[in-house]
């Protein structure tokens, strides 16, 4: 039988996890998230939420790290910056009406962050405590245990706000039985008087400080089933997945944030091709966006975006753009058709 080892010192685990760009490691208790229980159960009272699921689907088990990992003790938080060093061509012109995608998305960042926090996981777990890994999962509230681990604060964009770092972060966490030392939380607020996030979102969607109205933020209507609803069509403008407008305008995401970048990858989806989405089928759409989150895998929602881009920003004298829309007002999917029929609209005041 193997004997257990030590277990790793968090400074051993922060420069095992470097080798994944992850540039920010915290360390918090494993209590329960009693404050992020109360606001969620209130936010999703006032349907604030707006259907949306992952965390706010079981509020008392997500805000739980115990109900994860039995008898937790500990939870190390890491951010992996999503930035880039330099930002990708557009397209030319001619290559038809081009839907905008967030940042976060332009690769998958998830994935080495995943992997990072498994393999400092397997670390612990040679010292015979139980450590589990978990990033972009309803099993925790990410930004909860790394604004308790000292990483940053909560912005007016609800953002977490990494000192002299901003909010380009994606986060994930490691619960564990082990014994750490935990960090202490930052201030409350280190955004002081500054309100530009407020007046950046397109759709007023900030409601007051931290507190985000999801049926009004581009992001959550952009990924929700069903209808866009029509006074938020042209506030999409050219986007088809994820809208970056609080963070851009954020002094301390941009000016600052620019400490924390990573290269420019070989393959980045900053820019889709709406025509061709619009022309492709579901595997097709898998294949190329699949790690998208797209609510029942229904990538006729995918579609309905790339419909609404096609009606703000494509050329209404391109044959191209008129024949697709034409084909999509006689789609069997009556979702399609409206946002075709809206694009068609849009189109013809924009001639």
């Amino acid at each position: 039988m193997r004997r257990p080892q030590p277990v790793p010192s968090i400074e051993e685990i922060t420069a095992h996890l470097r080798d994944w760009d992850i540039t920010h490691v915290g360390v918090c208790s494993a209590e329960v998230l009693a404050d992020t229980r109360a606001t969620l159960h209130e936010r999703k009272a006032a349907g604030l939420h707006a259907d949306m699921g992952f965390t706010y689907r079981d509020p008392d088990r997500s805000t739980d790290p115990g109900r994860a990992v039995a008898d937790a003790h500990s939870i190390i938080v890491a951010a992996r910056p999503y930035l880039t060093d330099s930002e990708p061509p557009k397209p030319p012109p001619e290559a038809g009406p081009q839907a905008r995608v967030g940042k976060y998305a332009w690769v998958d960042h998830y994935a080495p962050l995943r992997e990072g926090l498994r393999s400092a996981s397997k670390l612990i777990r040679r010292s015979g405590h139980r450590a589990v890994a978990f990033a972009d999962d309803n099993s925790i509230v990410d930004r909860a245990v790394a604004h308790r681990a000292g990483l940053g604060w909560y912005g007016k964009n609800a953002n977490l706000l990494l000192p002299g770092a901003g909010s380009f972060f994606v986060l994930g966490s490691i619960i564990t039985t082990a014994d750490y030392e935990w960090n202490e939380p930052l201030a409350p607020d280190g955004c002081g008087t500054c309100t530009k996030c407020f007046e950046g979102c397109p759709t007023d969607a900030i409601i007051a400080p931290g507190v985000i109205d999801a049926n009004r933020c581009l992001s959550w209507v952009m990924q929700r089933a069903g209808s866009v609803p029509i006074e938020f069509r042209e506030a999409v403008h050219d986007r088809i997945y994820g809208c970056d407008d609080c963070q851009d305008v954020c002094p301390i995401s941009v000016r600052l944030g620019q400490r924390n970048t990573l290269p420019l990858p070989d393959e980045v989806h900053a820019w889709v091709d709406a025509l061709e989405v619009l022309a492709r089928p579901d595997d097709w759409i898998d294949e190329h966006y699949g790690r998208w989150y797209v609510a029942g895998r229904d990538f006729d929602l995918v579609r309905r975006n790339a419909l609404i881009v096609v009606g703000n920003v494509g050329d209404p004298a391109d044959e191209r753009v008129r024949t697709t829309v034409e084909r999509y007002r006689r789609h069997t999917n009556l979702v399609l058709v409206e946002h075709a029929d809206w694009a068609a609209d849009r189109l013809r005041t924009r001639s």
